[in-house]
């Protein structure tokens, strides 16, 4: 085998899933971000492709992406590309043979697999190509079932499935590295999860947001508005220690109503240290407890690698805070007696942002990301409606739909310096806090959009029965 030295700065080519578009690229960023190596794509590099060609960095830097990324199918260590077959089969042709070699010798046993994107082909063709390929000089035996290296014909025949060429637009055939980290979203499903919530988060995007903020082998995580606690999952699932707030009593401690369908009310062991215990990561937990994100708790002090959070919306969870608009009368002492239930007040969505971007100005460590969601109406949005501050950078701000009329969108940042005294109120004459403002009706536009779009469907059924 080549030493891991002559291996290096080849071309690798990634096939990524096709959803999630958005976060595709922060994701292979950070990760590589992780090894400290730049993200350098080829020249016709086109982000909405399932397939990219990443140049600059080695096999090991490769693994490692694929050890986390659930945003990437397979990587390769690509030996050739082209147009059409013809293309392909000359630039294999003229790739190294001594980068081939120690694949194809004679004790080796090989296999090659046949992918393509937005067909499905029928089993005599992809005979036919894998026929096709007779010019590479393989002397090894093929093994289906245990071959010590797989290679692959990658077919790209666009994105539109409704316009599918006869033949391929692009393809694509390189030495198999690694598969990524796919079988997380199944196998963290919040359908066998211990204890859930109305708004858990799915593995899926859980684990994307670990990966957007860095999180590596122990860090320490934190999220201030944890519900059931799934980003702690994901980030103890990568070797972190995870820690977290909610002002839901219940939700903390697993009391009340379950929202699984056919339980009345959660069990005696339904919890967040349940839940990493369920997956072999209890050892990473730190704790929760009851708290109030818009009251300070915590000690003036960088603590966290990184805060990752999904704050409420209004819509299946409200967006409250400890306090009150009227005058409360506290007993004569200034104590309250240990059944007192504190009084709770609207939190602004606007308030809940500026809080949490303090928050991590002041708590994060040097370099920690801040990732979160931002709900918006999007006929009113802007790039100007993110809200800022002056001790984070954005790194990047990605769109996931909610209906034709809204969506959240999952906003990363870095914290880039400490905080200075007025930096905390800078937002407050920053022009773009005006059109951040509009955050605070969210709720009453969704459920606007929502009943104008159940009008519409009861006046087309009407109609329909005529």
């Amino acid at each position: 085998m080549a030493t891991s030295s002559s291996r290096s700065c080849l071309q690798y080519l990634l096939h990524l899933a096709h959803d999630n578009l958005d976060f595709r690229l922060p994701e292979i960023r950070s990760l590589l971000g992780l090894r400290a190596k730049p993200f350098h794509p080829s020249e016709n590099f086109n982000e909405q492709s399932p397939f990219w060609c990443l140049n600059s960095l080695s096999e090991e830097d490769v693994r490692s992406v694929m050890a986390r990324s659930v945003c990437s199918k397979s990587a390769f260590e690509l030996w050739g590309h082209g147009h059409t077959h013809s293309e392909l089969r000359t630039s294999l042709l003229n790739y190294p043979s001594e980068k081939m070699s120690p694949y194809m010798h004679k004790e080796s046993t090989y296999k090659i697999d046949i992918c393509s994107f937005n067909k499905t082909l029928l089993f005599a063709d992809r005979i036919k190509k894998i026929d096709a390929l007779e010019y590479l000089p393989f002397e090894g035996a093929v093994s289906l079932t245990s071959p010590q290296h797989t290679f692959c014909l990658l077919e790209d025949y666009g994105t539109d499935p409704n316009n599918i060429p006869e033949h391929p637009n692009y393809i694509y055939f390189g030495r198999w590295i690694a598969d990524g980290q796919r079988e997380l979203i199944q196998s963290f499903s919040v359908k066998n999860r211990h204890f859930i919530g109305n708004t858990s988060m799915n593995a899926g995007l859980s684990f994307i947001m670990a990966n957007h903020a860095k999180v590596k082998e122990n860090d320490l995580v934190f999220d201030p508005f944890v519900g059931t606690g799934s980003l702690l999952v994901a980030c103890s699932h990568f070797g972190a220690y995870v820690c977290g707030t909610d002002i839901d009593y219940n939700t903390i401690h697993g009391k009340g109503r379950s929202s699984r369908k056919n339980q009345k009310w959660r069990g005696p062991d339904e919890n967040i240290r349940a839940n990493l215990r369920q997956y072999g990561t209890e050892k990473m937990y730190v704790d929760v407890m009851v708290s109030d994100a818009s009251k300070p708790v915590w000690r003036n002090a960088a603590l966290f690698d990184a805060i990752i959070t999904d704050p409420p919306y209004g819509i299946r969870e409200s967006t409250r805070k400890t306090g009150s608009n009227k005058d409360i009368t506290k007993p004569p002492d200034g104590t309250y007696t240990e059944s007192h239930v504190p009084v709770s007040q609207v939190y602004h969505l606007s308030d809940i942002f500026s809080d949490l971007l303090n928050f991590s100005a002041h708590h994060l460590l040097m370099g920690g990301r801040l990732v979160y969601w931002l709900p918006v109406y999007r006929p009113e949005y802007s790039d100007e409606m993110i809200p800022g501050h002056p001790c984070l950078r954005q790194i990047s701000n990605c769109e996931q739909a909610l209906s034709s009329h809204t969506s959240r969108r999952l906003i990363t940042m870095e914290k880039i310096k400490e905080p200075e005294e007025l930096d905390g109120f800078t937002h407050l004459s920053d022009p773009r806090s005006s059109p951040y403002q509009g955050h605070n009706t969210f709720r009453e536009k969704y459920f606007s959009g929502q009943n104008k779009r159940s009008s519409k469907e009861d006046a087309r059924s009407a109609v329909d029965g005529k």
